[in-house]
């Protein structure tokens, strides 16, 4: 689905990305872990399509298409979903107005007809269960006033309502309670099918007791430099990152 080829990024003259290789095929659940300044979040930020990054080498094809060529509105069109970090707040567009436009933009690129209004309304009800939504925050304003729990219940709501082939959830966890972690987890499982793929990125452990990956990298240094199963990062847990240093090192 999606294929990364030495990949090369700076932000400001500094090299962030040295050479990042990954392949993600649908169905599979990929989970990025590695220390602060690795590089996780401008990985995620460049698959966006976050014009301050530069990209120096490499390339990235999302379902045949080449994905640095697309504007960030035609990426989300062909399918690329980013769950952000720290989500932002839209003051005076509604949920339900902001997602029936994102709605109809990906219906019209597949050229199929607008939504109707009564069939928008049911997606609603049906998705904001999945991750126990309260139907008055889907009619307030994008996240404005939401609690750190509810902004990220609120991104993967949006991300259930318009169903993209690939989503990159950037540290979800960050900042959630037991509570909240379980409901967001959940609603990314269910969401899981044999057409998609998610890439989490995380810094704990945690978050994959809930979401299981099918593979967990390393990003260290601005590469992928170690990849294996959950168990890696069960080892990541109890070692943290010092020993992934050494061992390149002795390599």
């Amino acid at each position: 689905m999606i294929e990364i080829k030495n990949l090369h990024a700076n932000i400001e003259g500094k090299e962030i990305l040295k050479g990042l290789t990954l392949n993600v095929n649908a169905g599979e659940v990929h989970a990025i872990m590695g220390p602060n300044g690795a590089g996780k979040s401008t990985l995620a930020n460049i698959l966006a399509g976050r014009e301050e990054y530069e990209i120096t080498a490499g390339d990235i094809t999302f379902d045949g298409v080449d994905l640095l060529a697309l504007s960030t509105e035609e990426r989300a069109r062909e399918g690329l979903f980013l769950a952000f970090q720290y989500p932002v707040e839209i003051p005076g567009v509604s949920n339900v107005n902001f997602l029936r436009t994102a709605l109809n933009e990906i219906r019209e690129a597949k050229g199929e007809d607008p939504i109707t209004a009564k069939e928008f309304m049911a997606l609603v009800r049906e998705k904001s269960k999945i991750v126990e939504l309260d139907s008055k925050l889907a009619s307030r304003s994008v996240n404005e006033g939401f609690s750190g729990g509810e902004k990220k219940r609120n991104e993967i709501f949006q991300m259930a309502m318009l169903n993209p082939k690939l989503a990159v959830l950037d540290e979800t966890d960050s900042g959630l309670d037991i509570d909240a972690l379980r409901i967001v987890a959940k609603g990314v499982n269910s969401l899981k099918s044999p057409e998609n793929a998610s890439i989490v990125i995380t810094h704990y452990q945690r978050l994959l007791d809930h979401i299981v990956p099918d593979f967990v990298h390393v990003l260290y240094d601005g590469k992928i430099v170690k990849t294996g199963g959950k168990e890696l990062a069960l080892e990541l847990e109890e070692k943290g990152y010092d020993w992934i240093k050494e061992e390149m090192q002795v390599s």
